[in-house]
């Protein structure tokens, strides 16, 4: 008996390890896949990860957004981090320049990278940054603290029913992951 259901089990064994090498490049590929969807829908509040150029079509002076700016620091991260000020009144098309703070708190070298978010998710195609600190990786040496430029602009065509977003920069450690 156990020889008749040889052929079955061989099928059986073959058809279960394509489906795990499957599910093992589907797993790879989900992130790549989730970027393009996220830039592409403008979801998950991603921005643009490179500046743009300041296209003057007018300042909509009929409208003002309150932006908002949130910061904090990742678990692994002994950084002071904050901006300027928590929030800011623009019209869209008007260009407007701010500042975080950051500091090294540790007592060694270190490298850090800001990672943006913009909510509601749907404003994040609107929000373009000409300059920010979040484009580059930011070294510090230990204890030392500096003031970090961000440029921007909320483009006009941000959805009439938008008032109110929210720019929230998470900081992280990547000092082991930089090449010395």
């Amino acid at each position: 008996m156990a020889e008749q259901n040889q052929p079955q089990i061989k099928k059986s064994v073959i058809k279960l390890s394509i489906t795990v090498v499957a599910m093992f490049g589907f797993g790879f590929a989900l992130v790549p896949l989730y970027d393009v969807f996220c830039e592409v829908t403008g979801l998950n509040g991603k921005t643009a990860s490179e500046a743009t150029t300041y296209q003057a079509n007018g300042i909509d002076e009929s409208r003002t957004i309150t932006v908002q700016f949130l910061s904090r620091t990742a678990k692994n991260a002994a950084w002071q981090f904050k901006p300027e000020m928590n929030s800011i009144q623009v019209h869209p098309g008007e260009m407007k320049f701010v500042k975080f703070y950051a500091k090294n708190n540790t007592g060694a070298d270190a490298v850090a990278q800001a990672v943006p978010s913009v909510s509601p998710g749907q404003a994040a195609n609107y929000f373009q940054k000409i300059e920010c600190f979040c484009f580059n990786q930011q070294p510090l040496q230990a204890n030392e603290d500096v003031w970090m430029p961000l440029q921007f602009y909320v483009d006009p065509e941000l959805p009439e029913d938008v008032t109110e977003l929210t720019l929230s920069y998470t900081l992280y450690d990547v000092t082991a992951t930089t090449d010395s």
